[in-house]
């Protein structure tokens, strides 16, 4: 695994301040952080960089740009193997009691690292989130406006929904920096700068026996062959759970070895 490069210029020291409330990272914790490399590797064509939170994080690049973290979950973490976003606050405590207070569970932390604090929460239905406050990954601005991932919560009422996160991560505030909330299409839709950051969809079960079905975050990775990506995670020990045509096109859900779900997909953020 190669060392992560320092990068120069302000945007190498990017902080949550000054885009509170966005996404600005999606990560997973694995069990076995070598065979979660080797799978997105072969799946998705990442190669991997050690991280600044230390040997056990590593930044999954995808020509060269960086995409996602995956990390090797703690033995005492009693958590499951999934693909969480993690979004932008200005105090990690306060957001955590902001959280409680809207009947929403931190599950983990605040917890500090070297280069900030963060905690893992979850909200009213049961959707998984984190929060992050201090420095951002080098060139953080590439990601945002790459779109190498983007965010769709499932849950059981979007209005409702983007109240709570609305009211724990500050949305539509009139800071500078943050997001703005609007209602098209019967979806909430999160934008900032014009990017399309999230989307929230009415529908989940949280009774639902199917994982797709329950409220939860869920991430999607631009890919350019969908079919083809479906075979290679078939290939390398993953599980296809769903595959459907989409206006844009074709869209799959897989399952990494790990239990770990993600989804492939062609559809651009700003579709």
């Amino acid at each position: 695994m190669d060392k992560e490069p320092r990068a120069a210029g302000a945007d190498s020291a990017t902080s949550t301040a000054a885009v509170h409330g966005a996404p600005c990272w999606v990560s997973l914790m694995a069990r076995d952080l070598r065979a979660a490399q080797d799978f997105y590797g072969a799946v998705l064509g990442w190669r991997f960089l050690r991280g600044r939170l230390g040997e056990q994080f590593s930044v999954a690049v995808y020509e060269g740009a960086p995409v996602a973290g995956i990390g090797a979950l703690a033995p005492q973490l009693q958590v499951a193997v999934d693909w969480t976003p993690y979004f932008a606050v200005t105090d990690t405590d306060e957001a955590a009691a902001r959280i409680r207070e809207r009947s929403g569970t931190v599950a983990v932390g605040p917890l500090s690292f070297t280069l900030g604090r963060g905690a893992l929460a979850s909200d009213r239905d049961g959707a998984v989130f984190g929060i992050w406050e201090g420095l951002l990954i080098p060139n953080w601005h590439i990601w945002r406006k790459s779109a190498p991932a983007w965010l769709r919560l499932r849950t059981r009422n979007a209005f409702d929904a983007a109240i709570f996160y609305g009211e724990v991560l500050e949305w539509a505030s009139d800071r500078p920096g943050g997001c703005e909330v609007s209602y098209e299409e019967d979806e909430v839709v999160l934008r900032s700068e014009g990017l399309i950051l999230a989307r929230l969809s009415s529908g989940a079960s949280g009774a639902a026996p199917d994982p797709l079905i329950r409220p939860r975050w869920h991430v999607h990775f631009p890919v350019g062959d969908v079919p083809a990506t479906v075979e290679a995670a078939l290939r390398n020990g993953g599980l296809l759970m769903e595959r459907h045509t989409a206006p844009e096109g074709p869209q799959a859900t897989l399952r990494d070895p790990d239990g770990a779900l993600f989804t492939v997909t062609t559809r651009a953020r700003d579709q």
